[in-house]
This record gives structure tokens, C-alpha cells and sequence, in this order.
């Protein structure tokens, strides 16, 4: 067998990610990786060696393209307000592309709670504690200077970010009760293009004095 290149590799990481999706880990099956990658099953093993493996390797890349830009964004000298505003354009474009995305996660944290610091590491080469302490750090920072200012109300640095990424990630997360509400997928992928025009403007006035 030749050696296969990184195409390939990335081919199989695109091909699981879609399957996993579809049928969460349990479900998948190695030979329906390879036919959607249009490779050989041998191949997966040559990468992976096992179905966990594989699933390890599609979480901490999905992860770092959802998690580490956030990140990146949150703990940066940006303005607070231009945080917010970018925070929630990059989740809502990754989460359109990928509606499924939440649910997976979730489980696979769940699931997997003992590769999750690990792998969180590996995306933000740094300990999560660490990284945790330095984002928090400059929102608490930032914070504090709206609420002397007068811009803004009292709020911690944890609650602040974690009302952020909820109003962001729930309707993804809740999707097909949401679309079962509204009435069909384009009526929710409305909602969502309006919620993409409305949220920042929504959090950030619920902070003010």
C-alpha cells in the first residue's frame, strides 16, 4: 500500500466529521468513513488505527476551529464591545455550516471527559486552567472599566462569557425543537440570519446602566 498524503488524511477527518455528525460516535461505522472519503478502510487504520482514535482526531480539530479563534478574540485587547460583536459572528457562521456541531460536542465532552483537557491543551498550547485565567483576567479587566465609566452594569468575567456563548450556541443546540417551532428549516435559518443582525445589540443593552 502507498503511503497516502495529507489530502488524504484530511479527506478521512472531513469524512468522519460528517458522519459522526449524522450518527453521533457510537453509530458511525469505520466503513461508512471510508466510503464518504472515498478510500479503503485499510487507509483509515493506516491513520488512526481505531474508531476512537479517529473520533479523538475529529473533536480536537473541530474544537480548535470553533473553540481557539474565540478564544483568541476573548482574551485579545480588543474593545469589549467589538468582542462581543466578533465572538458572535464567528459562532454563528461556524454553527450555520455546521448546525449538527453543538450536539456533538457535547456529547463527546460528556462522553470523553478525560481526553477533554488534553485536547484543549493541544488547541490552545497552553493548560486550560491557564487559558481560562488569562481570558477571564482581561474581560474582568475590561469590565471593571465599563462599570466605573458608567457604560456598564456589575457583571463577573465567568457570567458574562457564559451568557455570551449561550445565546449563541442554544438555538443550534435546540435546533430541531426550534425548527419543528417555526416551521421548517428555512424559517429557522431566517431566525438565525436575524439573530445574526440583533444579538450583539440585545446582549450588550441588557449590560447597560
Amino acid at each position: 500500500m502507498s503511503v497516502p498524503d495529507g489530502d488524504t488524511r484530511e479527506r478521512i477527518l472531513d469524512a468522519a466529521k460528517n458522519v459522526f455528525l449524522e450518527h453521533g460516535t457510537s453509530g458511525a461505522r469505520m466503513q461508512d468513513i471510508a466510503d464518504t472519503a472515498e478510500v479503503n478502510k485499510a487507509l483509515l487504520h493506516y491513520y488512526f488505527q481505531n474508531k476512537d482514535n479517529l473520533s479523538g482526531a475529529v473533536f480536537q480539530r473541530e474544537l480548535g476551529r470553533l473553540i481557539q479563534p474565540v478564544l483568541q478574540t476573548l482574551g485579545s485587547s480588543l474593545p469589549l464591545e467589538e468582542k462581543v460583536r466578533t465572538t458572535i459572528d464567528l459562532y454563528l457562521a461556524k454553527l450555520s455550516a455546521f448546525p449538527l456541531m453543538p450536539g456533538y460536542v457535547l456529547a463527546e465532552m460528556h462522553f470523553h471527559p478525560d481526553r477533554l483537557e488534553a485536547l484543549l491543551a493541544s488547541v490552545a498550547d497552553v493548560a486550560p486552567r491557564e487559558m481560562g485565567r488569562k481570558v477571564f483576567a482581561v474581560l474582568g479587566h475590561q469590565i471593571d472599566d465599563a462599570v466605573t465609566a458608567g457604560r456598564m452594569r456589575p457583571i463577573s468575567p465567568h457570567q458574562f462569557l457564559v451568557n455570551l456563548v449561550s445565546l449563541c450556541v442554544f438555538p443550534f443546540a435546540a435546533r430541531p425543537l426550534l425548527v419543528l417551532m417555526t416551521g421548517g428549516n428555512d424559517r429557522f435559518d431566517a431566525m438565525i440570519a436575524e439573530r445574526g443582525e440583533t444579538l450583539a445589540d440585545f446582549f450588550l443593552g441588557a449590560l447597560r446602566p
